[in-house]
């Protein structure tokens, strides 16, 4: 499947359940108008539509288009800026909160709001050469969707506070340090492919799972976060694929295939 909207691209590989949006406002640096959130969210719609078929979607890829990530919030779009800070905020809880995890391919410009949404995804791999940060400050204005609070979990206090304060830019290998990317490889699109291959090849059902768990893990106590893994924990016991790994586990010949249920 391959679709275009008005500025993404969505395309899904049915041989191995990954699918990918690519932001697709090259000329504006991908930057990211009403539009393109709106988009953003019709295409990670158009690819969860495929857990109707016989071959589901197990992750997504999101990405920018000719070399850049996104370099934020398109300007032009300011005139309204609090109607916009409180509309905008739809597509980063819908890419939160997505079932399949998200793994932001950063290159190039990662900036402003273009950070934010890929700190709402639950991985992140930069290129060497990307460069991320959080200029909203020479605006005289903070990051509207949460870029402090990312930052400050992600990494600490101080770091979100050096970031946002100064506004510059920190390249890629900064950003792995403080736990803001997960990874640096020397190839970002073969290594996010490969890495997006194995996480599809996993049960569905649990993948999900740690998902919510670790979401869960900074939203709660520690006590509250392993009481509720115990909720799903048992559950996932009864599932087919439960039965299907446990047979692989046993079994050295056995190539589990995993249905998500």
């Amino acid at each position: 499947m391959q679709e275009s909207l008005d500025t993404t691209t969505v395309a899904f590989d049915e041989d191995t359940g990954v699918g990918r949006v690519t932001l697709n406002r090259p000329d504006a640096l991908n930057a990211l108008s009403g539009q393109l959130r709106d988009d953003i969210i019709e295409s990670l719609r158009l690819l969860e539509d495929q857990n109707d078929e016989e071959i589901a979607l197990r992750v997504v890829v999101l990405e920018g288009a000719e070399g850049n990530f996104c370099a934020g919030a398109d300007i032009t779009e300011f005139d309204d800026a609090a109607a916009g800070a409180s509309s905008s905020r739809d597509h980063y809880r819908f890419i939160r909160d997505f079932p399949a995890p998200v793994i932001a391919k950063i290159e190039g410009y990662c900036l402003g709001g273009g950070l934010e949404t890929a700190m709402a995804c639950d991985f992140r791999f930069a290129d060497e050469d990307a460069r991320l940060g959080l200029p909203e400050v020479d605006l005289g204005i903070i990051p509207g969707a949460g870029g402090v609070q990312y930052i400050a979990k992600l990494a600490n206090p101080a770091a979100a506070k050096e970031i946002a304060m100064t506004g510059e830019h920190i390249s890629a290998s900064r950003a792995k340090e403080l736990g803001i990317v997960n990874r640096v490889p020397d190839d970002v699109e073969e290594t996010t492919q490969e890495f997006a291959e194995t996480i599809a090849s996993k049960p569905p059902l649990a993948i999900q799972a740690i998902k919510d768990s670790a979401r869960m893990a900074t939203q709660s106590t520690l006590e509250e976060g392993i009481e509720y893994d115990n909720t799903v924990f048992e559950p996932l016991l009864a599932t087919e694929d439960h039965e299907e790994g446990a047979r692989a586990f046993a079994e050295d010949d056995y190539e589990p295939e995993f249905k998500g249920r």
